[in-house]
């Protein structure tokens, strides 16, 4: 694991993408995998600006999102094509035919999964950007006794519930969510991951010095050739 550490998230944001910049104008076509959450907004924004600036365009982009809700419309503001639309898409020259999401409202969801998966084998993800949540999951693969494979179904955790559900001041959450596999995350060429704030210190401690487990799914990531990972100093207090 490459670890980087800063002083706060714009900082972060700022060489997370210029990371993202280099690697779209070396190829244009490139294939990236993007994450929700609070972590990479600050990146999404830089990437906004850029983009403004004429330093990067994104029109032969193709992109895949790690996760999607389940039984919430794709229009709700709170689900994640929302999310990616309002904080990236909506501000810069990718193409929609180019954005794929799991559909979290598919009638059979293992089907759906099976769909997002092939997609996936087909074009390849070159750099995958996560998150990690205070139990270690990434996507949505919450602490389990076994690692996943492809895409699937899960139930939410109590712990994902109470970290999200400030975003639910409408409806309530729901309580299950469609999300690439870990096995699938593992088999992208590179991996860039973010975390910020104390209340990330004891995921980070695991991913990054603990038993390779899937009670912690981020320390699956000791396995991966080509990993970068992004913190500030309160992520990374215990490092």
């Amino acid at each position: 694991m490459n670890i980087h550490i800063f002083d706060n998230a714009e900082q972060i944001g700022a060489a997370v993408g210029e990371m993202l910049i280099s690697a779209v104008n070396n190829d244009p076509d490139i294939s990236l995998g993007f994450a929700t959450g609070a972590s990479p907004v600050p990146t999404y924004k830089y990437l906004i600006k850029a983009y403004d600036e004429g330093k990067v365009s994104f029109k032969g982009v193709t992109t895949f999102n790690l996760d999607e809700y389940c039984n919430l419309p794709k229009s709700d503001k709170n689900s994640y094509y929302s999310f990616m639309h309002d904080n990236l898409f909506d501000h810069i020259d990718i193409k929609e035919e180019n954005v794929n999401f799991l559909n979290g409202n598919a009638e059979d969801t293992e089907d759906e999964c099976k769909r997002y998966d092939a997609l996936i084998a087909e074009k390849g993800i070159d750099i995958q950007l996560l998150g990690v949540g205070r139990n270690g999951h990434i996507g949505f693969n919450e602490p389990s006794d076994k690692f996943t494979k492809g895409s699937f179904r899960v139930k939410l955790s109590e712990s994902t519930i109470n970290a999200n559900s400030i975003y639910f001041d409408e409806n309530p959450m729901p309580r299950y969510a469609l999300t690439m596999g870990t096995v699938s995350i593992m088999k992208s060429k590179q991996i860039i991951m973010i975390a910020t704030g104390e209340a990330k210190k004891d995921a980070i401690y695991g991913m990054v010095h603990g038993d390779i487990t899937p009670v912690c799914p981020a320390s699956v990531l000791q396995l991966h050739p080509n990993v970068h990972i992004f913190l500030d100093k309160d992520a990374a207090v215990r490092l």
